[in-house]
């Protein structure tokens, strides 16, 4: 880094997309509280997604990040983080297959509990009130004294996300995840086209698990198809909450940040001389950046020179999120910046948020042909670039939800209000989410494909 850095340096910058809480004390109460606790990651952990991250860069694997647009305190269970988990897997066994590399997983989960907000405040039945900013901050209910920011919040946030975490890893590693399972993972899936090809693709891989034992196939071979690695991931929003969690790596006497494996920036809060790409560029972990329309060709480098200055594969990830029928007009130039710096990066799909409207019922939905749009524009553009489309960000549940319309049950408006339980923006279902894999599938077939003809 050409700058010194401290854990505390972004309190020095300009912040935005933060609340302000009116109990100073209370706030470092709970901040010298939550430094005393564990990190809810670790520093190995978080450097082997980042090798993970540089062979997806460089089309040797490929990544699937997706979860809770906002994770709530109040729909908090296990069966909850089972099924998006189960989803997730699912997903990432039709990606390998049309990919034919490894997938890497990494959910939006154990750590996204706060969002940026359009406007600070909203006006409730005539009455203006703080906007709801997820529940690490303030309560979700209309009600002026819920919605101011409580530090305490952050304390239930770390138990929530140490809970998950300790549940995702005893799936990830204790025999839920063993692609001998593949099966089982359909239990409670709902029917259909999505559920019959996921059924079809589950026999073939058995049958080939099944020639591989026979052929004697086992040892260490065997065992790494028992268990999978999964990665946790959210938006620094929060930077109170991202400081008291940092902690020195005793292995390289580097700092760490302890929320989770892989942070994020924002469209929002990206400014390259703002508080959070100023915490984000000292920290080791893998570092996302959404990249939305306005983001400008001189910004990007800007914000490159600074959060990967050594040029580290696997370090920084390029999420783009511009809205179909957009594409085109930016992702080509953010290419040739990142050309023109020969920076290493990986460049993801985000198509949920540039591709929310609001319905005729009033309900904030994202019409699933449009996610869809936007994907496919994503891979035509990395083709005509001659550079690679190297993962997918989805904002997505294991629920049965009707939040996005469209998909193969053709969900409508007049479908929304049915289960629409998101408390900010809406997500796939398992459903759609499944579907989508299976077009993404198609899409990285075609890649491989038409590389291997060049290459003869």
């Amino acid at each position: 880094m050409t700058e010194a850095w401290t854990k505390s340096g972004w309190r020095e910058k300009p912040r935005v997309q933060m609340p302000s809480y009116p109990d100073a004390d209370a706030l470092a109460r709970t901040e010298l509280q939550l430094a005393q606790y564990p990190p809810l990651v670790f520093a190995g952990e978080a450097r082997a997604l980042k090798a993970r991250l540089a062979e997806a860069a460089a089309g040797r694997a490929f990544l699937l990040q997706g979860g809770d647009c906002a994770e709530s305190f109040a729909e908090f269970n296990a069966d909850i983080i089972r099924d998006t988990f189960k989803v997730l897997l699912q997903m990432a066994i039709v990606l390998t297959y049309g990919a034919k590399v490894p997938v890497v997983k990494v959910g939006r989960m154990a750590g996204q509990f706060a969002k940026p907000r359009s406007a600070p405040t909203e006006v409730v039945d005539g009455v203006e009130m703080p906007i709801y900013r997820g529940d690490i901050i303030n309560g979700f209910d209309p009600d002026p004294a819920a919605r101011v920011p409580d530090p305490a919040r952050m304390l239930q946030a770390y138990t929530q996300a140490a809970a998950s975490l300790n549940l995702l890893r005893a799936f990830s590693k204790g025999g839920f995840a063993d692609i001998h399972r593949v099966h089982s993972w359909t239990l409670g899936f709902a029917g259909g086209e999505n559920a019959d090809r996921y059924r079809a693709l589950s026999d073939r891989i058995s049958d080939a698990l099944d020639f591989m034992t026979a052929a004697g196939v086992n040892g260490d071979t065997a065992a790494s198809m028992s268990e999978v690695d999964f990665y946790t991931s959210h938006e620094a929003l929060l930077l109170e909450y991202e400081e008291a969690l940092c902690r020195i790596d005793s292995t390289t006497g580097l700092p760490v940040a302890g929320s989770g494996h892989m942070l994020w920036i924002g469209d929002r809060t990206r400014q390259p001389d703002g508080a959070h790409v100023e915490f984000c560029r000292g920290v080791q972990n893998p570092i996302g950046l959404k990249c939305g329309p306005t983001m400008q060709a001189d910004d990007l480098k800007r914000l490159i020179a600074r959060l990967n200055p050594a040029n580290e594969p696997g370090r920084l990830t390029l999420i783009a999120r511009f809205g179909a029928g957009k594409v085109g007009a930016h992702l080509p130039r953010l290419i040739r910046a990142v050309r023109d710096e020969g920076a290493q990066v990986l460049w993801v799909c985000d198509p949920m948020h540039g591709n929310t409207i609001k319905s005729a019922s009033g309900y904030k939905t994202r019409p699933f042909e449009r996610v869809l749009a936007e994907v496919r524009e994503f891979f035509a553009l990395h083709a005509a670039e001659g550079t690679i489309p190297g993962g997918v960000h989805f904002e997505m549940t294991g629920k049965d939800v009707t939040e996005c319309t469209g998909g193969l049950r053709a969900l409508t408006d007049a479908d929304l209000s049915g289960r629409y339980h998101t408390a900010c923006d809406p997500r796939l279902n398992a459903s759609q989410s499944l579907e989508l894999a299976f077009l993404v599938a198609e899409e990285l077939s075609n890649r491989r494909r038409e590389m291997a003809r060049a290459a003869r």
